[in-house]
Parts: C-alpha cells; structure tokens; sequence
C-alpha cells in the first residue's frame, strides 16, 4: 500500500542568505502492506510527523519516492495529487480539524460534496457511517457540544466517507482520556478486521502502538532496529 525509497527532508529556517538547514529525515525506506495497521513511533522532533506529512503530499520531500497503492504521488503535480488523495486517502487528526459552523452530519458530508456526489448516495453513506461510529442521535449536533470522543467518531466517519484504502492517522487519541482512546482504538480495529483498511498510524503513545501489527521506530530521522513484527 505505502512504499517509501530512500526519502529525505529538511527545513530551511531564516532569510535569504542566512539560511540554517534542519535535517529531519534520513532516507527513509520502509513499506506498508494493504490491510496492516503499522505504528510509527518516536519521540517529539523524531520526523515521524514530517513523515506523515510526506506521505500525504502535505509537504514535498527534497530526496526520495513515495508510492501509495502503486502510484508513484512524488511525480504528481500538486493538483493531481490533491484528486489522489480525495480518492484515496482518509485522514484522522488528534486537534480532529472539524469545521465548528457545520454539524456532525455535515462535517461528514462535506468530502462528498467536494466529489460531486448526488444528495441521495450522500444521505445514505452518511447514515450508514453515523451508524458504524455510534452517532446517529447526534448528527444535528456542532462540534462544540460533542465531547473529545464523540468528536474524534465524527473524524473517523469523515475520512471514511470516500471509502479510502489507506487511513493516515496523526496522534489520533491524543487529546482522549484512557477510556475514550480505548473506545476509539477498537472502532480502528473493527475498520481494519471489517473493511480492510489499511491505517498508518503515528504516535508516541504504547497503547496506541500496541494495536499495530507492526512498529517502526524512528530517532533522529532515521528508521532504527526497532522496526519489528508483533
């Protein structure tokens, strides 16, 4: 699913001519089977945000190629990139990145809306999500009267609603209290067992970590020998 080969990046800090180079990450090669749930781990600063961030094509990286589901998306322009991951990517954020004037429901809708789709498939995919995540009774509901949790479902059903093969999930129970990560980690778990979702999922958190079927671990820009089978 994810094919990462010899990837690099850096950060340029300062004006023109006094500029410092950051290394961040350090050829990179690793991959990502369809179906798996892999952990990336790592202190803060490691690189493993930057990754995912890589691997979305929120950033371009300096050195490298990024392949998701045989596509080779470090030759797409921007804008073709952007279609690809419409297409083919779901994201879950640990801020959850709601809209606070749209409710549940319509936080859901909006990727359909984006694609085009007819108000009818929406309402149906829809309900069935809210269904899946257990908010039905709280679609008419804005994200600032949802708890942490409740809001994190409506995260997950958003990046499901295009059907995505792969989920990129960045500190996805970060902001949770222990019982509500541990309600999200087991909707993660059925996603995969059910839909075959694959999830690359970055965190510093073991419990969050524990659920993959495999951890890579990343120090100072570099993949190290913890890259493991559970």
């Amino acid at each position: 699913m994810i094919k990462v080969e010899e990837l690099s990046h850096h950060f340029e800090l300062g004006k023109k001519g006094k500029k410092t180079i950051v290394p961040v990450l350090k050829e990179i090669t690793m991959e990502v089977q369809k179906g798996e749930i892999v952990s990336v781990v790592g202190k803060s600063g490691s690189g493993k945000s930057t990754l995912l961030n890589l691997i979305s094509g929120f950033i371009r990286p300096k050195a490298g190629r990024i392949s998701i589901d045989g596509q080779l998306v470090t030759e797409l322009s921007e804008a073709k990139f952007a279609d690809f991951r419409l297409d083919n990517i779901g994201f879950i954020f640990q801020s959850f990145q709601l809209i606070p004037s749209m409710n549940a429901y319509q936080n859901i809708e909006l990727p359909l809306i984006l694609k085009g789709v007819n108000e009818s498939t929406r309402k149906e995919v829809i309900h069935q999500l809210l269904e899946k995540v257990g908010l039905v009774e709280y679609q008419e509901h804005y994200p600032s009267e949802l708890s942490g949790g409740q809001q994190q479902r409506v995260s997950i059903a958003r990046a499901l609603v295009h059907k995505p093969a792969l989920i990129l999930a960045d500190e996805p129970t970060g902001s949770l209290d222990s019982e509500t990560e541990a309600e999200i980690l087991e909707i993660i778990k059925k996603l995969n067992q059910e839909l075959g979702i694959t999830f690359l999922i970055i965190t510093h958190d073991e419990e969050v970590a524990r659920i993959g079927d495999r951890t890579i671990m990343i120090k100072d820009g570099r993949i190290m020998e913890g890259d493991y089978v559970r």
